[in-house]
């Protein structure tokens, strides 16, 4: 006579099955457990990357346009890769950032184009060219909207080691002098102010006299007669770098609204950074963009208001209405430079209709 268990009763069912569930589950946990103590994460990388990266900026005014997204980045990549930061000069001379940066000497490099001398024929753009922007934001909505993104992306395809990575906006450029106001066109000849090339360029037609030394020595140069002041930078690099504490004038006209830079890297540097630190590299980079946006916006603002080193001059209306004539046959000349420099005119044309046709608060 075979034997045969008596039926569970719905209630010895339901306790069954809940106990052979619990026994599959410690078995499955313990399995995972055994195989996550088997395998533990090693970091693939050895040793930690290690980059060069060196700014277009002196150390007070890059301790706000570089160094915090440096900082961030370093913390966040959690050991796997490491940025050294250096300030302007303090590698390679500013003139020699590009040819450093290709030939591997830096592996990145914060600046614009005019400035490091990069040999593209969009090079003329970088920094502060005469009126292309009014506000900040004009400079990442020319990128994103208006072509220039794969403008850059195109014409530093064709030049062998380097990578463009991203442009940002700075701040907008006004003329500061240590004891010779500018009240008219005519004041400006014979001054001798330190700046960006195609801004000097441009303003040289009025007899401004474009001078180029180390960044560090601008201060200095200023106090010994050397130069008669700065046309680089806007109110907040001003105050923030102490030029402010040398210089008695400042012209409230401002040539541009906002400076264009960009970031760079050596390729085969880049190429050697796994994709997640890439990625992780061009977060901060937005993240620096951000934060400049603010410092400059709300700086340039509030130290034209309340800001007491400086007097403020300006230039008669007519006066300022031929310099934004004479900036119409300064784009003519670019454009005409090259097919590519024209459709970057071409786009600061479009987006300047567009802007004035939206209107308030746009224009």
């Amino acid at each position: 006579m075979t034997d045969q268990k008596k039926p569970l009763s719905p209630s010895e069912a339901i306790l069954a099955s809940r106990r052979s569930f619990l026994r599959q589950s410690v078995v499955g946990a313990g399995a995972v457990a055994g195989a996550t103590l088997a395998a533990p994460y090693v970091n693939a990388q050895s040793a930690p990357i290690k980059w060069r990266l060196q700014t277009y900026s002196g150390a007070p005014l890059g301790a706000h346009v570089i160094k915090p997204q440096i900082e961030a980045f370093n913390a966040a990549a959690n050991g796997e890769m490491e940025i050294e930061l250096y300030y302007a000069d303090q590698l390679v001379p500013t003139a020699d950032l590009f040819r450093a940066l290709q030939n591997g000497t830096l592996d990145a490099v914060q600046s614009d184009e005019a400035t490091m001398a990069s040999p593209v024929d969009i090079s003329v753009f970088g920094g502060y060219f005469p009126f292309a922007t009014r506000y900040s934001l004009d400079v990442p909505a020319l990128f994103q909207y208006y072509g220039l993104k794969e403008i850059w992306e195109e014409a530093y395809s064709e030049v062998e080691g380097v990578t463009w990575l991203s442009a940002g906006a700075w701040d907008p450029l006004h003329i500061f002098t240590v004891d010779k106001p500018i009240r008219s066109l005519a004041d400006m000849a014979g001054l001798r102010v330190f700046g960006v090339p195609t801004a000097g360029k441009f303003l040289a037609k009025y007899g401004l006299i474009p001078v180029t030394i180390p960044w560090d020595n601008v201060e200095v140069a200023m106090q010994t007669g050397e130069i008669d002041g700065v046309a680089w930078c806007g109110f907040t690099e001003a105050y923030e770098v102490g030029w402010a504490d040398v210089c008695k004038y400042a012209l409230s006209n401002s040539v541009t609204g906002a400076w264009f830079g960009s970031y760079f890297a050596n390729t085969a540097s880049w190429q050697k950074v796994p994709p997640h630190l890439q990625e992780l590299f061009k977060i901060t980079i937005d993240q620096s963009h951000y934060y400049r946006q603010v410092w400059y916006w709300g700086g340039e603002a509030k130290l034209r208001v309340e800001g007491e080193k400086m007097e403020l001059t300006s230039l008669p209306d007519e006066e300022w209405a031929q310099v934004l004539s004479d900036s119409n046959g300064f784009w003519d000349e670019v454009a005409a430079s090259s097919p590519r420099s024209a459709r970057v005119v071409e786009a600061f044309k479009k987006y300047a209709d567009t802007m004035t046709k939206a209107g308030y608060p746009y224009r």
